[in-house]
């Protein structure tokens, strides 16, 4: 199947690491042109390279989710070099383990500030030139906590919760201009992030992470947990043409996990 997407330009954030980068990848090959934002310069270039070497085109962009100041200079090199963005995927970092009780308002100003303020400011900048080319797709990645709270992730499940109710007005406001704007939620997937929640886990229940591992992967129906590249092939799908029709949608790729209708 054709994704209808090869010249597009695409917009990952967190492009450098696990899930980003698997993103980046598959809309690579599928021809986009992907723009690789990541804190880390070092894993953002190394994404971009990956990308080169299947012969797609890509730019990585050092960038700090919590300088909001640095946006429009951000997305206006990403323009200049690459062209407007078609494609934008939010994709955040996770805070660490936390209750939810007892956190201080500069711990929830700052986490909001990274994951949640930066994702609407960068779609606002982004948005109107999607809305004169009559084109665009808002993808923003953020956890099963939003529909089934994880213990001890107090931070995420509040702020990425709050993408959702955002991203779903958005869709009504911004459907008719030929804009899609979904959520997707991950289970476990095999990530570095995943690991260091497990170890985490294991830290705080006196066991070995290996022990903590197996709990949680008997936890999903299809036992295991998912890989980067699937989730990636479900984003590259939501940004096809083919999906044009699905838009204030939240679309769980988690293996069966969450245990709600």
């Amino acid at each position: 199947m054709h994704l209808g997407i090869s010249g597009k330009t695409a917009l990952v954030l967190g492009g450098g690491g696990g899930i980003g980068g698997a993103i980046a990848q598959a809309l690579a090959e599928e021809g986009a042109i992907i723009a690789v934002a990541d804190i880390n310069l070092q894993a953002a270039k190394r994404r971009a390279e990956a990308v080169k070497s299947i012969g797609g085109n890509a730019l990585e962009v050092q960038w700090d989710l919590s300088d909001l100041s640095a946006i429009d200079a951000n997305v206006a090199l990403i323009e200049d070099s690459l062209g407007p963005v078609d494609i934008l995927v939010n994709n955040t970092g996770g805070p660490p383990p936390s209750p939810v009780l007892g956190q201080g308002h500069e711990v929830w100003l700052g986490h909001f500030q990274s994951m949640v303020l930066s994702v609407m400011a960068i779609t606002d900048r982004v948005a109107p030139s999607m809305r004169s080319r009559g084109w665009g797709r808002i993808i923003t990645s953020t956890s099963s906590g939003v529909v089934s709270p994880i213990p001890n992730l107090g931070l995420s499940n509040t702020l990425r919760a709050s993408l959702l109710g955002w991203s779903k007005t958005l869709a009504r406001e911004i459907a008719a201009d030929g804009i899609t704007c979904n959520v997707i939620v991950p289970g476990r997937i095999r990530t570095e992030r995943v690991q260091f929640l497990d170890r985490s886990k294991a830290e705080r229940e006196g066991k070995t992470a290996e022990q903590a591992a197996a709990e949680s992967v008997a936890s999903i129906p299809v036992g295991r947990y998912g890989e980067p590249h699937e989730y990636a092939s479900t984003v590259a799908f939501l940004a096809s043409t083919h999906a044009a029709y699905i838009t204030g949608s939240v679309v769980r790729v988690d293996g069966g996990l969450i245990a709600s209708i």
